[in-house]
């Protein structure tokens, strides 16, 4: 079985020029197949205050109605997605940018209206998958890459947690590959503490109840760790976390947090 390697970049890289085409080079350099997944960073709220557009927020849950709608697919799928296909295409790496509606690649269930509406705003599957249209892009020579943008089969777009594309592409790909998932962010890794610098070498499903319990791992990191431990029980090989400045080490496995099973 061919081996996969699926890299998840936002945050700061996206929003520094620099460090994106830095990070872009090293991502070239990466052999074998592979698929990038990136979010949005801060620049669809830049462009938002440009367009009046207020970033809506209930309970500190963003909400994305249709003017965000709008803004997200203009900024994601339009703006980001192809600067960074050019950029990849100017370093001699074959980029095919993509949301999930084109090739039909990824479609989402939009999210059901409980407690609170969250708009548009996808949840995908793994049937949800087109892991034959993918395979075809890869054996094809092609890098395709993702943007935090689903369909849900019915003309609408979707914007979707751009960890929980990664995790579901190679929880549905490693059918056919052995993936890696690499999640890259500003931190070195998981950290026990910030303040001395510490990194966490390993998690596994213990400790990471226990972290959580102990408030070391809270907030945003809590949804990127399911995601990984649900990307590791549907059959991925290994999910490492770490900083977007070390990719290479990253993929070989010499830094970063490991998620693994018990």
């Amino acid at each position: 079985m061919q081996g996969l390697t699926i890299i998840k970049i936002g945050g700061k890289v996206i929003d520094d020029e620099m460090s994106l085409d830095l990070f872009l080079k090293d991502f070239a350099r990466v052999e074998g197949n592979k698929v990038l997944v990136h979010g949005g960073g801060k620049v669809a709220s830049t462009f938002g205050k440009r367009l009046n557009i207020a970033p809506k927020l209930v309970d500190g849950r963003r909400i994305t109605d249709k003017a965000t709608l709008d803004l997200v697919t203009m900024v994601y799928g339009g703006l980001l997605n192809r600067q960074i296909t050019a950029k990849l295409q100017a370093i001699n790496t074959d980029a095919i940018g993509l949301t999930g509606a084109d090739a039909n690649v990824l479609a989402a269930q939009k999210r059901p209206v409980k407690n609170l509406d969250y708009g548009f705003v996808g949840d995908p599957g793994l049937n949800d998958v087109n892991v034959e249209r993918l395979k075809q892009f890869l054996d094809a020579g092609l890098i395709p890459v993702l943007c935090a943008l689903t369909h849900d089969r019915k003309g609408n777009l979707l914007n979707t947690n751009a960890d929980t594309i990664a995790a579901t592409l190679a929880s549905a790909l490693s059918r056919v590959f052995k993936v890696k998932l690499i999640y890259c962010f500003e931190q070195k890794g998981v950290m026990a503490n910030l303040e001395k610098d510490t990194i966490i070498e390993a998690i596994d499903p213990n400790a990471y109840q226990h972290l959580k319990a102990e408030q070391i791992i809270t907030e945003g990191m809590i949804p990127k760790m399911d995601n990984a431990f649900d990307a590791l029980r549907a059959g991925v090989g290994a999910v490492r976390i770490g900083h977007f400045t070390r990719l290479k080490a990253l993929v070989e496995n010499q830094e970063g947090t490991l998620i693994k099973q018990d």
